[in-house]
């Protein structure tokens, strides 16, 4: 059987947050309640004098790559609202894949 996983590469991310409305709207969870959550890393300058801001978009224990949705054919719905297109879904091998050749700020959530 096929496994499936979310690729997320950090370095686009903008923080828009539509990922975790996306998520809450489809699990139907509480204003508190995150199936993905979006964290930020604030600026802070690195010994070279570059500044670095990042956002990471982090999927929690309530992920369940939207299962009512991904057996219909339909992407998850994290997926399908993020701006930045930072989120994909796929086979996990297909995301290790992205994932080695990106190399950083980047990574593979599997359920």
């Amino acid at each position: 059987m096929t496994q499936y996983a979310l690729y997320l590469d950090f370095e686009y991310c903008s923080g828009c947050h539509s990922c975790e409305l996306a998520c809450r709207n489809e699990l139907e969870l509480p204003v508190d309640g995150f199936g993905i959550k979006v964290l930020e890393d604030r600026p802070r300058k690195n010994p070279d004098g570059k500044w670095n801001w990042n956002y990471i978009a982090y999927p929690t224990e309530l992920c369940n790559l939207c299962a009512q949705r991904t057996e219909k054919g339909l992407l998850p719905a994290c997926v399908q609202t993020c701006q930045a297109k930072v989120l994909e879904y796929g086979t996990i091998e297909e995301c290790a894949k992205k994932l080695a050749e990106k190399g950083h700020k980047a990574t593979v959530f599997i359920p």
